[in-house]
C-alpha cells in the first residue's frame, strides 16, 4: 500500500507540474501567447474540438501496477454554444432532452479488454477478456449552475454482457477568467455478468493459475471521488488535468486476483490539450 501511495503521489505531482508549467508559461510569455493567437479560426455553423490526452491507469482492473494510454479528444457542438461540462467519468453522450437544467439521452462507453500476455506473472491461466462497448442512457440535472448530478446506466457488449451504472456529483467552480475547477463523489454498481469476467475464477482458471475458486457476484462495484482542472489558454486552446480515485468494494475487492496480486485502490491520472475551431459542415 505504501508503495502504491508513493507511485500515485509521484504521478499526481508529475501531472500537476506539467499542467502548471503549460498554464503558467504560455499565457505569461508574450511570444507564446502571440503564437496561440495566430492559430486560424474558420467561421462556420459548428464548433469542432480536437485534441489528445494521455492517462496513467491500472494495468488491469484491480491491478496495483500502472500503464500509459493515449486517447483522442473529439467533440462537436453548434457554433456560439458554450461547451457543456464533462467529467472524466462521463461516457460519450447524445442529448435528446434539454429542459432547463435537465438533460437526458443516449450514452456509450468503451472499456478496454484484458490480455493475459500483458502481465503473465499475475494473469497466467486466467485467459483474456475482450474489449467491451457499453451502451445505454444518461440523465443529468443541474439544481444550481455550479452543481451537476449525473447517472448513466449501460449494458455491455463484448467482454461482459452485464449492466453497470455510474452515479456522480460535481461542484463546478470558475476561478478567475481562465481556470475551472470541478470535483465530487462517485459510485458505481454492477451486476453479476459485468463483474464475473474480471474478478471471478472458475475451476479451469483455478487449476491453471493457482488461485482459489471464486464466484464473483455483482453489487457495489466501487466508490470514489474525482478532481479536474481546466485552463483556457486562448478562446481556442484548452489544457486539462484530472485525478480519479475508486475504491473497489464487495466481490470486486474480495477477488483473489485483487487480494493476492493487486489493490482495491484504483487511481487514474490524465493530462491533455485540445483546440476548438468553427467550420461549416453542410
Amino acid at each position: 500500500m505504501e508503495a502504491l501511495r508513493r507511485i500515485v503521489s509521484g504521478r499526481v505531482a508529475l501531472a500537476a507540474s506539467a499542467l502548471a508549467l503549460i498554464c503558467t508559461t504560455a499565457p505569461g510569455n508574450a511570444h507564446a501567447q502571440s503564437l496561440f493567437d495566430r492559430m486560424p479560426t474558420i467561421p462556420g455553423d459548428w464548433t469542432i474540438t480536437l485534441g489528445a490526452q494521455g492517462k496513467f491507469l491500472p494495468e488491469f482492473e484491480g491491478a496495483s501496477r500502472f500503464r500509459f494510454e493515449p486517447l483522442p479528444i473529439v467533440s462537436i457542438r453548434r457554433a456560439g454554444k458554450a461547451a457543456r461540462f464533462r467529467s472524466p467519468l462521463d461516457g460519450a453522450g447524445l442529448s435528446l432532452i434539454d429542459i432547463g437544467g435537465f438533460h437526458g439521452g443516449l450514452v456509450g462507453k468503451y472499456k478496454g479488454g484484458r490480455d493475459a500476455g500483458d502481465d503473465p506473472r499475475h494473469l497466467r491461466g486466467l485467459g483474456d477478456v475482450d474489449a467491451t462497448i457499453e451502451a445505454g442512457l444518461f440523465a443529468e440535472f443541474w439544481p444550481r449552475d455550479w452543481f451537476r448530478t449525473r447517472i448513466e446506466t449501460r449494458r455491455g457488449f463484448g467482454g461482459h454482457r452485464g449492466f453497470v451504472a455510474d452515479l456522480s456529483a460535481d461542484v463546478v467552480v470558475p476561478v478567475g477568467e481562465r481556470w475551472t475547477l470541478s470535483g465530487g463523489p462517485r459510485l458505481s454498481p454492477a451486476d453479476n455478468k459485468a463483474t464475473a469476467p474480471y474478478f471471478g475464477v472458475d475451476a479451469a482458471q483455478s487449476l491453471a493459475s493457482g488461485l482459489p475458486l471464486f464466484n464473483a457476484k455483482g453489487g457495489l462495484h466501487s466508490i470514489g471521488a474525482g478532481l479536474q482542472a481546466r485552463y483556457q489558454l486562448t478562446p481556442q486552446w484548452e489544457v486539462r488535468g484530472y485525478v480519479e480515485y475508486a475504491r473497489l468494494r464487495d466481490d470486486a475487492a474480495s477477488s483473489p486476483l485483487v487480494t493476492r496480486y493487486g489493490s482495491p485502490d484504483q487511481t487514474t491520472i490524465g493530462l491533455g490539450a485540445s483546440y476548438s475551431f468553427d467550420i461549416k459542415l453542410w
